[in-house]
């Protein structure tokens, strides 16, 4: 790789802001099983951190800690907890009333907040994300746990009255489904890990957890957190390498529900794995290659400045990024010349310096596999049109905007997921929705322009390609109270505060026909609030 820079970009140990330094490593041996903090005393695995130390000899990437490898034993002691907790339904947390099953998350959520420097510290650490990017991780988490519960006592509210429709009384609610796989990413190791696991939790299901690959450390401290809010069992936790853990709770066909957010290469091996497939309720988030759209009317200024944060918030490393820019031929100059002085003005450093917008990568070989798609587009006619565009070093690599690329390279149609830009001009606007039609990811698309009727002939066939649509916007999640979906190889199932609380859960109802005999009855049940599903309970 070239590297332009006359100094590193890492620092020397006493430069790190003491309080910010990572002088103990974090010797995780702890894992969360029927409700018991266990110690584990086989072989752990290393985490090093995407940030590096600089020494005489190069950059070396700090050891910051380590956590369990356990075993396909460990695994099924942990499916067997959370079995033993949803007792085929009949368990403690199933059958616990919505609004003692709030308390519990509330109780929950007080105590994850008592971590929060912690977690926020080891979230800079861990994957490299700047302090303002991980305190916002955080705080958004706790806001979406809150609107969670928000949105189950509204749906509660509607479902605590009786229907009489024909002659038949009927109260219909949602029921949970079972045992729950939870994995979440590296790139949002705490939020997009618990938008699943909190509406999955709340909803009654019982959890096995298994933290992403990067981003472990970081969920150590709420361990106990769990473990004092919840019935044992309620919520596990599982370490270790993905075939020796996960494989055998999978094959066991014990898993009801999977929610997984990562690749669909893992997604399709994972539900492959379960014996009885119709069976299995799966919630992906896959990839996406999101396409920018600029169209010829388009405000520059907007469109450079929405497309440099959509493209590069958190490196890139994000799966609604925009990872794919289409600008229209008559402007295409113009935008490359604002756009890549816009990239290359962004500040890059460590996490915790004020104002920083690039960071250290966490995958491994990163910044050698992203070379290889540049290498691979320029063999294929483009170039690296930004002045800093070649500059990196160990884990750290600053954008380069790669142009003009075509659908016959990597960096067309593959998700780049970190600090690569690819931009592609086109004639005809038929060009753009050729790309969108084409790719095997269908999440989002934003458009960038000013005249209504020209976006509003884009709206209509984009809509049918992809699940966003962003008008002079980058493309992003929120609001959590949007639905966050995909089609074609992006998503299966939608999240968002209220979606959520579906997805993981079944429309369930006790009819009866109306006789004097079955009022009398169901009038009984009510009044002695003898059963926790059949009430009309209302929670304020």
């Amino acid at each position: 790789m070239t590297e332009l820079r006359s100094a590193s970009v890492f620092p020397r140990s006493n430069d790190i802001p003491e309080r910010f330094r990572f002088t103990t490593p974090r010797e995780q041996r702890a894992w969360l099983c029927n409700g018991e903090l266990r110690d584990w005393h086989g072989a752990l695995q290393d985490v090093l951190s995407p940030v590096c130390i600089a020494t005489d000899a190069g950059p070396v990437q700090q050891r910051i800690g380590a956590h369990p490898l356990l075993g396909a034993a460990e695994a099924e002691e942990t499916l067997d907890a959370a079995t033993r907790a949803w007792a085929n339904g009949r368990g403690e947390w199933p059958t616990m009333t919505v609004e003692g099953r709030i308390r519990c998350v509330e109780r929950f959520t007080a105590k994850m907040q008592e971590r929060r420097d912690e977690i926020v510290k080891l979230l800079m650490w861990e994957i490299g994300k700047s302090l303002a990017d991980a305190e916002k991780e955080f705080d958004r988490t706790v806001v979406y746990i809150r609107d969670t519960i928000d949105a189950l006592k509204e749906l509660d509210r509607i479902s605590s009255r009786l229907v009489i429709e024909e002659g038949v009384i009927g109260q219909i609610r949602r029921a949970p489904l079972g045992v729950a796989l939870c994995m979440g990413p590296f790139n949002y190791p705490l939020n997009e890990t618990f938008t699943t696991l909190i509406p999955a939790l709340i909803m009654g299901n019982t959890i096995i957890f298994k933290p992403p690959k990067l981003g472990v450390l970081l969920h150590e401290p709420l361990l106990e957190a769990f473990r004092d809010s919840f019935p044992k069992g309620v919520v596990n936790t599982v370490y270790g390498d993905g075939p020796t853990v996960i494989t055998p709770i999978m094959k066991s066909g014990r898993v009801d529900v999977l929610a997984f957010i990562g690749s669909s290469r893992v997604g399709d091996i994972l539900k492959s794995q379960h014996p009885k497939p119709h069976r299995l309720r799966c919630v992906l988030g896959l990839e996406a290659k999101n396409a920018a759209i600029v169209l010829p009317d388009a405000d520059l200024d907007l469109a450079v400045r929405e497309c440099t944060s959509g493209a590069l918030s958190y490196n890139g490393q994000r799966c609604t990024a925009i990872k794919m820019i289409l600008v229209h031929e008559s402007i295409a100059p113009t935008f490359l010349s604002k756009f890549c002085e816009s990239v290359d003005a962004l500040r890059d450093g460590m996490p915790w310096e004020p104002g920083v917008q690039i960071t250290p990568l966490p995958e491994e070989n990163k910044t050698s596999w992203m070379r290889g798609l540049i290498d691979d587009a320029i063999a294929k006619g483009a170039k690296v049109v930004n002045a800093r565009g070649n500059e990196t070093e160990a884990t750290w690599m600053h954008p380069a905007v790669v142009y003009p690329v075509g659908a016959d390279a990597r960096l067309g149609h593959e998700e780049q997921f970190g600090p690569v830009v690819p931009v592609a001009s086109f004639g005809d606007v038929d060009e753009a929705l050729r790309f969108v039609a084409d790719s095997s990811y269908g999440q989002q698309v934003a458009i960038f322009g000013s005249d209504p009727d020209a976006i509003a002939a884009l709206v209509d066939p984009l809509v049918n390609q992809v699940c966003r649509v962003n008008v002079n916007s980058q493309c992003q999640r929120g609001p959590d109270t949007f639905p966050f979906t995909g089609r074609k190889d992006s998503a299966e199932g939608t999240l968002s505060v209220t979606d959520a609380l579906r997805v993981f859960t079944i429309r369930s109802l006790v009819a009866a026909k109306a006789t004097d005999a079955n009022k009398a009855i169901i009038r009984s049940i009510l009044n002695e609030r003898s059963s926790k599903f059949l009430s009309t309970d209302f929670i304020l």
